[in-house]
């Protein structure tokens, strides 16, 4: 503590961002400031107002070091870049499976399709959204498809034969059919721009066409159809009844509130969407700020770094750290102005308020569960640390298996834990090239050679990033193989262990006796999460490799086809039943497919028709 108090008086008073170290070395967190100086002591100070969770991130900084900016946005910047270099423990890190779902028009299309996706593009397409809790992205979708007559199919016209017919939407009234040239571009612009219009908040037209259509069923006595109708409509009333008349239609709005006990905290936002409310999310955050002013700030970061979407206005329940900063920061990154806006009454207030109660309703229910998810994930390691006595707290932990039948189809996988939990974006799959056969050593010396050679390269992001603790499926053998090629490699640095299945033991290397964890402990639970884990990466990568190699051979013994043109047939069709269920015509859609190689394959699979 002497060196940091050293460090405290020699601080600048100018704008940056500070990272907090352990012991070992490792960041723990990154933080902006206006005023280096005054920010950082706040952590050190001896106040009665630190919160809980601060006086646990204090405890584990052995030192820190700090990057002064020109100005709050370049801190601020700078921080958010740091924080997903380095995914600290402590900071805000929200969740890579968390993705919320837009609708998506690709509007520089001939003839664009409705879809929904997860992830935003800087594409030119045009997104709405995010749709979820009462109204979803598929109940939009249904009454974009129930009202207007859109292609749905992802055919490519240029590549369809003269005299294509059109599909059953068309004869449904579902579809104009510009693969069959039954309308042209001008025509289906306009339905476009209606779905745009739709989309944007105008709903009056959309009503009125689905009232009509229902109408039209129950005079044709098609009630079954009718029904289908009705039940858009009863979507459509849901969201007009989301209305909020004190909002401009084509306006689009979030709002965020957090709610913390001092240990806990939670963040919510609402999503308005062409002056309607649209739904809404939760979250439980662990961010060791110093006030929940600055973590709705972090947040909101996180949170439009990515979404990759930023509202017209951020509207936030209470006070945040920086607003104006955070305002120019989002307005430079979506290219128009934005504003982050504490309101005191009117609308604003009120959905700031509802914002509010949903976070602290949810904190309230969330406390059990958001302690035993701390306990199986950033609780793990600091108990493996201590048990194992690491020199760093495993951060980033990797463990390898090897997956085979008999020698065939050999694959290894790779699976991270980062912080106790998985993170699988960064996990990575192997083909065995050298080490066939069933010698299980082999195949794991291969996988982390293969693993450490990329090391250097930087390349992929996660072969770049150095292991805190690897852990091997398996006891002395194999631990003993890994050993090898770290000392080769010159990084037998790096922390080692090996979990014997029999017994749960746990191997280190040059060490006899084994380690026994608790059996209760959450130490032993994360080591057989992240060894499961492994395991089922690997055995799934071999069967979808088996199954592959299987499903490719039935198209191979055809004349005419190799493996060139059986990868085509799969690009396109996607799975064997498609491509025996396609027509010569099909086939011919395919560009590395003649007529004869088509009809080769339309023979194979029907025998039965002598005619083509």
């Amino acid at each position: 503590m002497d060196k940091i108090r050293e460090k405290l008086k020699d601080l600048t008073q100018e704008s940056g961002v500070y990272i907090m170290k352990s012991a070992s070395g490792q960041i723990l967190y990154v933080g902006k400031a206006r005023n280096l100086k005054k920010r950082v002591n706040q952590y050190f100070a001896n106040s009665a107002n630190k919160t809980e969770k601060t006086i646990k991130l204090v405890s584990h900084i052995d030192d820190f070091e700090y990057i002064i900016t020109a100005n709050e946005i370049e801190a601020l910047v700078l921080e958010n870049n740091l924080i997903k270099k380095h995914k600290p423990p402590y900071n805000i890190l929200l969740k890579d499976d968390k993705s919320y779902p837009f609708v998506r028009i690709d509007i520089k299309q001939a003839f664009p399709r409705v879809e929904v996706v997860r992830k935003l593009k800087n594409d030119g397409a045009k997104y709405f959204g995010p749709y979820m809790q009462g109204i979803t992205s598929k109940d939009i979708l249904e009454l974009v498809e129930s009202a207007f007559c859109l292609r749905s199919c992802k055919h490519d016209f240029s590549k369809l034969p003269k005299g294509h017919r059109p599909c059953l939407n068309y004869h449904i009234k579902r579809c104009l059919a510009p693969c069959a040239e039954k309308c042209g571009r001008e025509e289906y612009a306009k339905q476009i721009d209606e779905v745009v219009s739709f989309l944007s908040g105008n709903d009056k037209k959309v009503q009125s066409l689905l009232q009509s259509k229902m109408n039209e069923a129950a005079e044709n006595e098609d009630f079954e159809l009718a029904i289908f109708y009705r039940k858009k409509l009863e979507i459509l009333d849901k969201l007009v009844r989301r209305q909020i008349t004190a909002l401009p239609k084509d306006f689009d709005i979030d709002i965020f509130a957090v709610a913390s006990n001092g240990l806990n905290t939670v963040v919510s936002v609402l999503f308005v969407r062409g002056g309607k409310l649209v739904g809404g999310d939760k979250q439980t955050v662990n961010d060791l700020a110093l006030s929940d002013e600055v973590t709705l700030s972090n947040f909101i970061l996180a949170y439009y770094d990515k979404v990759n979407y930023i509202a017209h206005e951020v509207v936030v329940a209470s006070a945040c750290d920086e607003s104006e900063t955070l305002g120019q920061y989002l307005t430079q990154k979506k290219g128009s102005k934005v504003n982050v806006i504490l309101p005191h009454q009117g609308i604003r207030r009120q959905l700031a308020d509802m914002a509010l109660n949903n976070a602290t309703d949810y904190l309230e229910k969330s406390l059990s569960l958001k302690e035993r998810e701390d306990n199986m994930t950033v609780g793990a390691i600091i108990q493996l640390q201590e048990y194992l006595k690491l020199d760093k707290m495993p951060i980033r932990m990797e463990c390898y298996d090897i997956s085979h039948v008999q020698g065939t189809d050999k694959v290894a996988s790779m699976v991270v834990f980062r912080n106790g939990a998985p993170d699988k974006s960064q996990y990575r799959k192997f083909k065995m090239k050298y080490a066939l056969g069933n010698d299980d050593f082999a195949g794991l010396q291969e996988a982390l050679t293969r693993r450490l050679d990329e090391l250097a390269k930087r390349e992929d992001e996660s072969f770049g990033a150095l292991p805190d603790l690897l852990v091997i499926d398996g006891g002395k053998g194999q631990l003993s193989s890994v050993v090898e090629i770290l000392q080769s490699k010159g990084l037998d640095g790096i922390a080692v262990i090996g979990l014997a299945k029999r017994e749960e033991e746990v191997f280190l290397p040059f060490r006899s006796q084994p380690v026994i964890l608790p059996r209760n402990s959450y130490a032993l639970k994360v080591l057989q999460r992240i060894r499961d884990e492994a395991h089922r990466f690997a055995i799934t990568f071999h069967r979808d490799l088996r199954q592959k190699r299987q499903t490719h051979s039935k198209l191979l013994v055809i004349d005419g086809v190799g493996e060139k043109r059986v990868k085509a047939l799969f690009d396109t069709f996607k799975n064997l039943e498609n491509i025996k269920n396609a027509s010569v015509e099909d086939l011919l859609l395919v560009k590395e497919i003649d007529r004869r190689a088509a009809e080769n394959i339309f023979r194979h699979f029907h025998p039965e028709e002598d005619n083509i």
